[in-house]
């Protein structure tokens, strides 16, 4: 499956979009883009150094003024347009996506591409009610009102999991309050956040508002997270990566925002339907190959329930369809890289010293052995403590546990450092409210697992981050809250001054 010509011609000027321009990066080092379902390199190209980040940096300095002087509206008409570019791409967007991450076509048909879609016309709606508070007299002298302000040029890095999606999250919110972004996307993934900043250009965003470097983390990442002229660092990716990313912001006093791990747990009480839960577990753990921070990767089923869950599972798991990504029959596509594959088959490897693999637990021969595809792995009798119940694994791994009284499910699904994501399945709603109540984690799902909506929020409890995605609360994320207050008496001397000079 080799890159489209007209998609290779589009990138023959450079991997860097920087002030409205595609250029190549500076660093004077290279990196192949590999197709993960074959180990075909599809495009190679120069990763962006410390010059082209200041470069990308300096343009949405620039651009910073007029986009944050633009009305709501303005900014809104602006994204309307970019939201009808992209859905006319939506063809080109999907291929390229399953090109570069080895993501089932019908994946990115149905899900990655009309999600962005209607992020887009979601914060082209949102972008009109940016508001502060009602203004009043708090004070019985003065009237007060709050007015929301861009932070200013936005750094963001993004991971390379949903690379299309989470250049989406990253600029939407940011550009729809005015900010400017300079978007760091994984070095092995970069091309659908080019074409998403390319059509944001076409649609009419001004040059600079939407900024893309195409660079390694150590490298082009760190220098934009410490850069001195970015207001704010938004990062999502692992938790070990998102600490190195605070100590680094935060030497500087950025605002940040760090969305990172997740290890959701899928929690099935007995009077649940269990082929329900079933079906859900398998779709929740194997949606993106597994490489998904909120996937189902620990389900704790009660006792009277867990044969009969784990039985089903197993049957759902050796029926799914491993395959061409461009093939629209097809289930599961590779990891996103040899290394990713290698290092699921590792946790697998390990946990058959302490744990039963009941299926899969390998990759396939065949064809499908030149890429980097692991089957459908359901692992039983593992300890709470061990690692792969504890560790994020990010494959297509489901480790099944029992538990007996609710209690006791409850909590074995916090017992965790992170807390993202989260499932409870039971026909009892006083069951399922208090497992929304008591579960930790930034989104619960009930008698489902998944689905994300742009109106609703999404990010993490405990050392899953902080932040929102999405939504209209991530505009908490982005926007400065300023306290005006004015004087209602003109009064010369006011009461107050006899604190500091004078008497009543």
């Amino acid at each position: 499956m080799a890159i489209p010509d007209h998609v290779k011609d589009r990138f023959a000027a450079g991997t860097q979009y920087i002030g409205g321009r595609l250029r190549p990066g500076t660093s004077g080092r290279t990196q192949d883009i590999v197709n993960p379902a074959t180990g075909e390199t599809v495009l190679g190209y120069e990763l962006a150094g410390t010059a082209d980040v200041d470069a990308a940096v300096a343009a949405a300095r620039a651009a910073l003024p007029g986009w944050a002087g633009a009305t709501p509206g303005e900014r809104s008409d602006a994204l309307h347009r970019f939201a009808g570019v992209l859905a006319e791409r939506a063809g080109e967007l999907a291929r390229t996506e399953t090109l570069q991450c080895g993501k089932p076509i019908k994946l990115t048909t149905e899900f990655d591409v009309p999600g962005t879609v209607d992020n887009t016309a979601f914060f082209a709606g949102a972008a009109r009610h940016l508001q502060g508070q009602s203004a009043g007299e708090y004070s019985a002298d003065h009237t007060s009102y709050t007015r929301r302000e861009p932070v200013g040029a936005v750094g963001s890095i993004a991971p390379w999991n949903y690379p299309l999606q989470m250049a989406a999250w990253k600029i939407l919110p940011a550009v729809a309050a005015g900010n400017t972004v300079v978007l760091k996307p994984a070095e092995i993934t970069p091309l659908t956040s080019l074409l998403f900043a390319e059509a944001a250009g076409h649609a009419g965003l001004p040059d600079g508002v939407v900024n893309i470097v195409s660079g390694a983390g150590r490298d082009a990442g760190e220098h934009l997270v410490g850069h001195p002229d970015v207001a704010m660092t938004s990062f999502t990716g692992s938790t070990e990566v998102g600490k190195r990313v605070a100590r680094i912001a935060t030497a500087s006093v950025k605002r940040l925002h760090l969305e990172l791990g997740g290890k959701a747990p899928f929690v099935v009480f007995d009077d649940a339907d269990v082929e329900a839960a079933a079906h859900g577990a398998v779709a929740g753990s194997l949606i993106n190959s597994g490489q998904d921070c909120t996937a189902a990767t620990r389900a704790y089923v009660q006792r009277p329930l867990y044969e009969a869950f784990t039985a089903a599972v197993a049957d759902l798991m050796a029926g799914v369809r491993l395959g061409d990504p461009l093939d629209p029959a097809t289930d599961l596509g590779p990891l996103v890289s040899f290394a990713q594959r290698d290092r699921v088959a590792g946790f697998v490897d390990r946990a058959r010293g302490y744990a039963t693999v009941v299926t899969g637990g390998e990759a396939p021969g065949g064809e499908l052995e030149r890429g980097a595809y692991y089957r459908p792995t359901l692992i039983t009798g593992a300890a709470q403590d061990s690692e792969i119940v504890r560790d994020e694994i990010f494959g297509p791994v489901l480790v099944v546990l029992p538990f007996d009284g609710d209690d006791e499910g409850i909590a074995l699904a916090n017992d965790t450092p992170y807390g993202l994501a989260a499932s409870a399945w039971s026909r009892d709603v006083y069951r399922t409210g208090r497992a929304t109540r008591e579960i930790q984690a930034g989104c619960v799902w009930i008698n489902d697992h998944i689905p994300i909506i742009s109106e609703m929020p999404h990010g993490g409890y405990k050392q899953s981050g902080f932040g929102k995605d999405m939504s209209s609360y991530s505009f908490e994320e982005y926007t400065q809250v300023k306290h005006v207050m004015y004087d209602n008496t003109a009064a010369v001397r006011k009461d107050w001054h006899r604190t500091v000079f004078g008497d009543r």
